[in-house]
């Protein structure tokens, strides 16, 4: 049985159709969404390309493909910017959800999340996910259902999309590791300070759930 019935269907933060995407506006348990047009992204993110990887000439912004994108003005190169897949693992236990405090080296320092990561090239999404929990948690899960898929906007340098898999504790030890400093269960009622929104978008569907 999935986390959102028995289905294991769920509300998912985008609406493919119109090409929007979830952001949330408060969060806690007042936590609301309000969509936001493909357009009203801007294209161009810190840590972009500034010359061509092809003939190293220095790329123009104009439209290309619907939309403004770097283009190379020489050879016709087109830097197209896709997001990083990253994915978590959602341990629940007895109402107590399996949260991780980032170290300092990890974007939002201090704050905790769901275990998570980027997914590795060439890796199994559900793979990738189990290796974060392990790496970040010390705990050794079976991964499940996708329980919620997100757009993540928190840093503009790295957009991701995100994927939080059902887990499932197998074996380990609970202990902290990796970029994370404390691991430790929570409450879904009392729930420490967040580090990302689409997080708090989840946790706050599956008390209302």
């Amino acid at each position: 049985m999935g986390l959102f019935g028995d289905d294991g269907s769920g509300t998912l933060l985008r609406s493919s159709s119109e090409r929007r995407v979830g952001v949330l506006v408060n969060g806690g348990d007042n936590a609301k969404l309000r969509l936001v047009s493909h357009t009203d992204v801007s294209p161009f993110w810190p840590g972009e390309f500034t010359f061509c990887p092809r003939c190293a000439t220095e790329l123009t912004a104009r439209v290309a493909k619907g939309r403004p994108r770097k283009v190379c003005p020489r050879c016709d190169w087109v830097h197209f910017r896709n997001p990083a897949v990253g994915v978590a693992g959602l341990v629940i236990e007895d109402g107590m959800v399996l949260m991780v405090r980032r170290g300092p080296s990890a974007t939002r320092s201090g704050l905790w999340c769901i275990p998570c990561g980027y997914l590795d090239y060439g890796e199994d999404v559900r793979a990738g996910a189990a290796r974060e929990v392990g790496e970040e948690s010390g705990l050794e899960v079976e991964i499940g259902d996708v329980v919620w898929v997100a757009s993540n906007f928190h840093d503009p340098a790295k957009l991701t999309v995100g994927i939080w898999f059902e887990a499932t504790v197998t074996g380990g030890v609970l202990e902290a590791g990796d970029d994370a400093v404390e691991a430790e269960f929570f409450p879904l009622t009392h729930l420490p300070e967040l580090a990302f929104e689409t997080d708090a978008a989840l946790l706050s569907h599956l008390r209302t759930s």
